[in-house]
């Protein structure tokens, strides 16, 4: 077993660490979990670095049990949260879970018949028969409200400056997840809980149930929340969440989200989300050092993040969509691209219906993007600007204003890509 404790300290993923859990990982093989919220049918890259504690916990010969949490997901985490969030019934729970498991085999290995194969697990199962009344006499006795009190994600509710105030319904959510670990620790043996740092208090009160209910010694570990170097929220674009599931977020908006990180949250990155060492990581480092402006650093750390995700399919397509618009491209390259990435690649450029009885009888160049669109504002602006080698079509110079355009130039059955210029786009879809 490899030292899971370093391996993370030199990675930056460490905030917090009860004491004793070091031993404890030293002495045997460990199980130990980290919950997830199930409130979407996909992972997005904020939950990626509990994922890849997991992941680095596995690879030091360590158990993994992934608990999506379907009962503590129906109340809702007052943690870092100003209001409640919508509660869930349980067939949306159920296909949540589905959908999550097969994105945590990407990362972790449910199939090993080794005794630290990875686990899935869900609250729900062994909450949903739980009484309330069994609940507050077996559970709530043995912590008392000053203790809850005193954490921090309810004290911030029921400051003054919260104008929420906090249900009894989220008050309890602390003793929920505290049952959670006592559950784990009693049924699966598991004896240390992960968590992002606003987690602790959380996860405490786990291990303090645990110690008064079962007089058993239990562990906790936290990282840090993750930040970007200019304050923005990680994760998070305009359009909203990076998304793992590539129908909310294409593989190409995935690369381009990592290829985009600043050259000091590139440093970071690469640390926390790739499984690279120590030495190329510092080797990277120093190239990036050395010339900025390639952005080894962030290539390469794209190149991680999209393999690790989608596959080198994917990665390739996200590439070569990539040359597109930031470095010399050809028809072959537009042809090689399927339809949601090359509409990932044009969003927001402007759009013109055009008729494909027009291209099947086959249309003059000059009448298609000056007449029955309007690319061009007039016909002799469009022949001046082909004369001058100032008009493509699918990355191709357009010599000859007499062109006939058919259907043999439609990508994906359905559209065209002029350019005006070196970087005015515009595409011509099919109706």
């Amino acid at each position: 077993m490899t030292n899971f404790v370093e391996e993370l300290k030199w990675r930056g993923m460490i905030h917090d660490i009860m004491p004793g859990t070091e031993e404890q990982l030293a002495k045997e093989m460990t199980s130990a979990y980290v919950g997830i919220d199930p409130t979407a049918d996909s992972l997005h890259i904020g939950h990626l670095v509990g994922v890849m504690m997991l992941k680095h916990l596995q690879r030091a010969g360590h158990k993994p049990i992934a608990l999506v949490g379907g009962a503590t997901g129906m109340i809702g985490d007052p943690s870092g949260k100003s209001q409640e969030r919508n509660l869930l019934d349980e067939p949306t729970l159920r296909h949540n879970e589905e959908a999550l498991k097969a994105q945590l085999a990407k990362f972790l290995d449910f199939e090993t018949p080794s005794e630290n194969k990875a686990e899935l697990v869900n609250n729900y199962d062994w909450m949903k028969d739980f009484s309330f009344l069994e609940f507050i006499r077996d559970i709530g006795k043995h912590l008392t409200v000053n203790y809850m009190m005193s954490k921090d994600s309810v004290k911030k509710r029921l400051s003054a400056e919260s104008s929420e105030g906090m249900s009894f319904t989220e008050f309890t959510y602390q003793l929920v997840q505290g049952y959670d670990f006592m559950w784990l620790y009693k049924h699966k043996n598991c004896k240390l809980q992960m968590g992002g740092s606003d987690q602790w208090g959380n996860i405490t009160t786990g291990t303090e149930l645990i110690r008064r209910k079962l007089s058993g010694e239990a562990f906790a570990m936290t990282c840090p929340l993750i930040t970007k170097a200019d304050g923005g929220k990680f994760g998070k674009t305009e359009k909203g969440n990076i998304w793992l599931d590539e129908n909310r977020t294409s593989p190409y908006e995935f690369y381009q989200f990592w290829l985009n990180t600043s050259d000091e949250d590139a440093g970071k990155f690469i640390k926390i989300f790739t499984l690279l060492g120590k030495e190329e990581i510092k080797t990277l480092e120093q190239e990036h050092l050395e010339a900025p402006h390639q952005r080894k650093l962030q290539k390469r750390l794209a190149e991680e993040m999209t393999i690790m995700v989608h596959g080198e399919d994917a990665l390739k397509m996200a590439q070569e969509a990539s040359q597109i618009l930031f470095g010399k491209s050809t028809k072959e390259n537009l042809k090689a691209i399927d339809e949601r990435t090359f509409l990932s690649v044009f969003e927001g450029v402007p759009t013109f219906d055009i008729d494909k009885n027009w291209l099947n009888d086959g249309v003059n160049v000059v009448d298609l993007l000056a007449e029955k669109t309007q690319v061009f504002g007039s016909k002799g602006e469009m022949r001046r600007l082909v004369k001058g080698g100032g008009v493509s079509i699918n990355k191709e110079k357009i010599q000859d204003v007499e062109l006939t355009v058919d259907t043999s130039y439609l990508l994906n059955n359905k559209y065209i890509l002029v350019q005006k210029g070196k970087k005015k786009y515009f595409v011509l879809q099919c109706q």
